[in-house]
């Protein structure tokens, strides 16, 4: 943090006066919202791994050069870990369509945005891998074979043989072989993204700029779009997906003029194809293995996906069609719940390391200090226990201070549970916060979750972040 504050000062001539850590979306990078007191902001950004860093850095000067929207490296630090960047402000794509993707019907305003951000799609494509220097890519510096059959092994691995579906594994691989090389017949020498979603995307000013593209490498058109329309949980009606294709094409006569769109539509598919298995295994990982619960509440989605692909049987893979069509017809995937109870979110966190960030893009909620309450951390006893251990527990309530700090949290928040509930409004977030995220706060966030569930039917979910636990309650 200190190269970081010093790389802002000799960059803008003055000290930084705030610094907010903003939200990574898991991320391994760091990334800080910086302002001096000329009112001067940008983004510091500290990396873990120097490579994906200069990735970064290399592929967004030389987007720039393009004219692609992308946010400008300003100054990098001598040892490659951090650097400064143009700030585009806080209006993620991916929070501006919140109203469509819970109710499933998208406004003509987010429609207007997500066809003005595919249809600079091609430009990405088609200009940022004109002359790109693909070796300075990161980890790989093209699609390749070896990547397209590990991604089909987390399929099976990570998410089919998790199901408990019976298959044999000989006839699976011999289809995966032939769409592996179906997938590799027309690499091109285009930029392919590989995220691009409405999360990597900003509005500015009313125009959308991209950003992590660090990943990004040379590869395949179809890649991309895939990825995009075909998003699991966006729940483009098919009408929406229709009008994005017709936005892209448009877009992509201008360097592809003698397009043949039966043989793009016939990549595409498969492509789909390809992403939607990519999905389920990403899935299968986070949630069958990892053991987080809310990426398996994503599978329904992405099989609702599968199950509109496969109405045209893929003939050219047959064993594979026939597992996957078993795959979409198990119970636990064939029915989308359509939950709109109210969302509770509860974390606790370390003040140090910042407040966590509202991913739900509602903003209501609370903050709530706990380091008025006696700290058992202050102890060498209690320093390998958590608030969920019976001796923190025991410590905190012979105490008693704990006990009046949340019977005044419990009136907050219960009012505010049952206002949000009769407005229909979807998401709430409550934050405890204390010295190390570990005792207090762990403590509060597990007692306020077993006090809202006992009152009202509402989903709840509790992240400890510094202990790096998430459930689902």
């Amino acid at each position: 943090m200190d190269t970081l504050k010093q790389l802002f000062e000799d960059y803008t001539g003055r000290q930084a006066t705030e610094i907010f850590e903003l939200n990574s979306s898991g991320s391994n990078r760091r990334y800080f919202r910086m302002r001096n007191s000329a009112k001067m902001t940008l983004v510091g950004v500290i990396g873990t791994n120097k490579d994906e860093n200069h990735a970064f850095i290399e592929i967004s000067r030389h987007f720039v050069e393009k004219g692609i929207r992308v946010p400008k490296v300003l100054a990098v630090s001598e040892d490659g870990m951090t650097y400064l960047q143009e700030d585009l402000g806080d209006g993620q794509l991916y929070l501006k369509l919140t109203d469509g993707r819970e109710s499933g019907e998208y406004s003509d305003y987010e429609r207007s945005l997500l066809c003005r951000t595919i249809e600079k799609l091609p430009q990405i494509q088609f200009k940022g891998g004109e002359d790109l220097d693909f070796n300075v890519c990161f980890p790989e510096p093209e699609f390749n074979e070896r990547m397209v059959m590990f991604d089909l092994n987390y399929f099976k691995y990570c998410f089919l043989k998790a199901t408990g579906l019976d298959f044999n594994e000989v006839k699976l691989q011999i289809d995966f072989e032939k769409l592996r090389d179906d997938l590799m017949k027309n690499v091109g020498k285009t930029f392919m993204y590989r995220d691009f979603q409405a999360r990597n995307v900003m509005i500015k000013d009313g125009e959308p700029y991209f950003i992590d593209f660090q990943g990004g490498r040379r590869g395949p058109i179809y890649y991309d779009v895939a990825s995009f329309i075909w998003q699991a949980r966006a729940r483009y009606p098919e009408d929406l997906k229709k009008e994005m294709l017709e936005c892209y094409l448009r877009a992509l006569r201008s360097y592809q003029p003698d397009l043949d769109e039966a043989e793009f539509y016939s990549h595409l598919r498969i492509f789909v194809l390809f992403r939607t298995l990519q999905v389920l295994g990403a899935y299968g990982f986070r949630g069958y293995f990892e053991k987080k619960p809310h990426f398996l509440q994503s599978v329904p989605y992405a099989i609702d996906n599968l199950r509109r692909l496969l109405k045209t049987p893929f003939e050219e893979y047959p064993y594979l069609n026939e597992v996957l069509q078993t795959l979409t017809t198990m119970h636990q995937f064939y029915e989308i719940a359509m939950d709109k109870r109210l969302e509770v979110k509860i974390y606790s966190f370390a003040y140090k390391k910042g407040i966590p960030a509202d991913t739900s893009g509602n903003g209501g909620g609370y903050v709530f200090d706990c380091r008025s309450i006696n700290n058992p951390g202050k102890y060498e006893f209690y320093r390998q226990f958590n608030g969920m251990d019976q001796e923190v527990i025991k410590f905190l309530e012979d105490d008693g201070e704990v006990n009046v700090f949340l019977d005044s949290v419990y009136a907050l928040v219960d009012a505010h549970v049952k206002r949000f509930m009769e407005r229909k409004f979807t998401h709430l977030q409550v934050c405890f916060g204390c010295t190390g995220g570990q005792h207090r706060s762990v403590y509060c966030a597990e007692h306020l979750a077993e006090h809202l569930l006992k009152k009202f039917d509402i989903k709840l979910s509790v992240i400890h972040r510094e202990l790096d636990i998430e459930k689902m309650m």
